[in-house]
């Protein structure tokens, strides 16, 4: 609808229109303020301006009414147009989303395959997954990729935590685990495994660490992929580091002919400063061996190299310090760093019954994501994960997610579209059944619902756009809140408009259906 409205002005005027959306919701649907950017080149008033497009716009027959007002053109939409792209939408015949020639490569959550995902983790798992959605719904060639950091200490370290719990676990034997050691009781499942596959043996020295680290790094990862999918969320790739780095010599020389790089200290380092990082980066050490940077370095080359126009990486908080430093490279290697975008996700905070939430034995020292499911479930996770701005941090208290009323967004919205399809029930007839019902007479409060309920694509491409789709939840939020609103208000089954009511909630159910969707969710018809 939006597309419509804006290409059908822009066609009349010859010109590009920026629509908006009246304060005044009395005044009409949309609103361009384009007399007040002419009027300096033109020498008038934005008020004389405002009633010559009028005068132009006239004619437009999906305009019920068009009127200038202080400067703005306001603009009506006639029934007959709203009716036309509600049959659209319930017939299935919306119009197909053209294909966008761009290519982009999303990478999220990529936590280091040593330990269960945690909360943090989940926050960005649900985001990219959602982002993914919506991109493909609007005919955009999205790539999803989970990026494996199997190099370096972690996994030594992570071979060095099992040895250690299985001293204790199978053994008997008091252990003393440094600070930073994994620890949880997937470590003593691991032991398990390992010790029916190799023998018991291979645990009672530290002698074969690199085979025991690396066996638990793949049953690690399927434990991740196990999370993810209880919460909905799969990758088309998953890219190992390790082999990476027999890339290394061939793009350090790349850097060091684009005077990238220089030697201080024994170490080779990268000039970021040149492109407004704080300080340049190591990537070489003493020892000759490159760092986590360099990996970073090789693998956003090759994301390049694999035909991607735009990169979009979805990192933790803590990871701000990086952007520049990996931009930094790829401008050094002949790319505009302006196509990669950087999506930081804030930590979360857990309450329940208004104290912190209890971190789990299972995880060592963190909350466990498959703990949250099992308390509220993967929809209401999902939602509360994606109902605020990736970069503010998030707060929220699991026991209001498990009340069944407004406090729980996820069964308010999924309330509104039960009571859609009941209404239907016990009107006798089915969404089929409405497809040809006119809005000949329809105005008011039940117009702004249609009108809103039409929103969802403009919605939704706003909310890629900005790589943002808590616009989706609030969006949703806002339109099951108006359908509450008017369900109280009005009488609905036997109504003398029942039929348009009927098509109008007909478009509200569908928009909450296709937005729940976007956000990994499914729609429920009964409650």
């Amino acid at each position: 609808m939006y597309d419509i409205v804006k290409s059908t002005i822009e066609q009349t005027l010859n010109t590009d229109v920026v629509l908006e959306k009246p304060k005044d919701s009395g005044m009409g649907h949309f609103a361009i303020t384009l007399a007040f950017s002419m009027a300096k080149e033109l020498r008038k008033s934005p008020i004389v301006i405002a009633s010559e497009l009028v005068s132009k716009l006239q004619h437009i027959d999906i305009f019920d009414d068009i009127s200038a007002t202080s400067g703005f053109v306001n603009f009506k939409l006639s029934n007959k147009f709203l009716e036309n792209i509600s049959n659209d939408i319930l017939s299935a015949r919306s119009r197909e989303k053209p294909k966008n020639p761009q290519k982009i490569l999303l990478e999220f959550v990529s936590a280091n395959p040593t330990g269960p995902l945690h909360i943090g983790h989940a926050r960005g798992a649900v985001q990219g997954s959602a982002i993914a959605n919506i991109g493909r719904y609007l005919g955009i060639d999205i790539t999803t990729e989970y990026y494996i950091n199997d190099a370096g200490k972690q996994i030594e370290l992570l071979g060095l935590s099992v040895y250690l719990e299985a001293q204790k676990y199978l053994y008997g034997l008091d252990v003393h685990y440094p600070q930073d050691y994994y620890r949880g009781e997937y470590l003593s499942a691991i032991c398990d495994e390992i010790a029916q596959k190799f023998g018991e043996n291979i645990l009672k020295t530290k002698d074969n660490l690199q085979t025991i680290g690396l066996y638990a790094k793949d049953k690690v990862l399927e434990l991740i992929k196990h999370d993810l999918g209880l919460i909905d969320v799969s990758f088309d790739n998953f890219v190992a580091e390790k082999p990476l780095y027999k890339q290394w010599d061939e793009t350090k020389k790349q850097l060091l002919a684009n005077d990238a790089l220089y030697e201080k200290d024994g170490k080779l380092w990268l000039a970021s400063t040149k492109h407004g990082d704080e300080l340049d980066r190591v990537v070489t050490k003493e020892d000759g061996k490159p760092t986590y940077l360099a990996g970073d370095i090789i693998y956003h080359k090759q994301k390049f190299d694999r035909g991607f126009d735009t990169l979009i990486n979805i990192w933790g908080a803590d990871h701000h310090g990086y952007i520049a430093r990996v931009k930094s490279s790829l401008e050094f290697l002949g790319y505009d760093s302006k196509n990669l975008q950087i999506i930081l996700s804030q930590m979360v905070s857990l309450l329940k019954d208004g104290k912190p939430y209890k971190m789990s034995k299972r995880a060592g020292n963190t909350i466990l994501l498959q703990d949250i499911i099992d308390e509220i479930g993967a929809d209401s996770l999902r939602f509360v994960f994606l109902s605020k701005k990736s970069d503010t941090h998030l707060e929220f208290d699991v026991q209001s997610l498990k009340t069944q009323d407004q406090n729980n967004p996820v069964f308010y919205i999924n309330y509104a579209n039960a009571r859609i399809n009941q209404l239907f029930a016990k009107a006798g007839v089915s969404i089929d059944d409405v497809v040809d019902y006119r809005l000949e007479n329809m105005g008011g409060e039940l117009c702004s619902l249609l009108f809103d309920a039409l929103m969802l694509d403009r919605v939704l491409q706003d909310s890629f756009d900005k790589r943002q789709p808590h616009l989706v939840a609030i969006y949703l939020q806002n339109l099951s809140g108006s359908f509450h609103k008017f369900y109280t208000n009005h009488k609905i089954v036997g109504a003398v408009n029942q039929d348009e009511i009927l098509k109008v909630l007909a478009v509200v159910s569908h928009s909450i259906t296709m937005g729940l969707k976007m956000l990994g969710i499914k729609a429920k018809k009964r409650m």
